[in-house]
């Protein structure tokens, strides 16, 4: 069995390229450097898992660390990602004031058309 590790590093390259960020060094763990994705207004963290879920808990210490982190970073927005398998479908948890925002933005284009 391949390890966390391995999961991870694959989870955060994915996730770089699908939304043209970049991974941060050592998945954040630097002084200065913070989150696993890094785009220019927004901070990403991954959280994988090595084995088919069910379910997935998300811990409110995730969303607060996420949170600190964000300020400290100078970033406008953060999101959570997280899969339920290996190389599955990745999913998204953001503030409801940032989906709020994704929706105002959606109808104002839709009334552009």
């Amino acid at each position: 069995m391949k390890s966390t590790r391995y999961y991870s590093d694959k989870q955060e390259t994915f996730v770089a390229k699908k939304l043209g960020g970049r991974k941060q060094i050592n998945s954040g763990a630097t002084p200065f450097y913070k989150g696993d994705v890094i785009m220019e207004n927004v901070l990403i963290e991954c959280k994988t898992t090595i084995t088919p879920k069910l379910s997935f808990s998300v811990k409110k210490e995730w969303l607060k660390k996420l949170e600190s982190e964000r300020i400290s970073m100078r970033k406008n927005y953060s999101a959570l990602v997280f899969g339920f398998e290996p190389n599955g479908n990745q999913y998204c948890i953001i503030s409801l004031d940032l989906f709020n925002k994704f929706i105002k933005m959606e109808k104002t284009l839709m009334e552009e058309e």
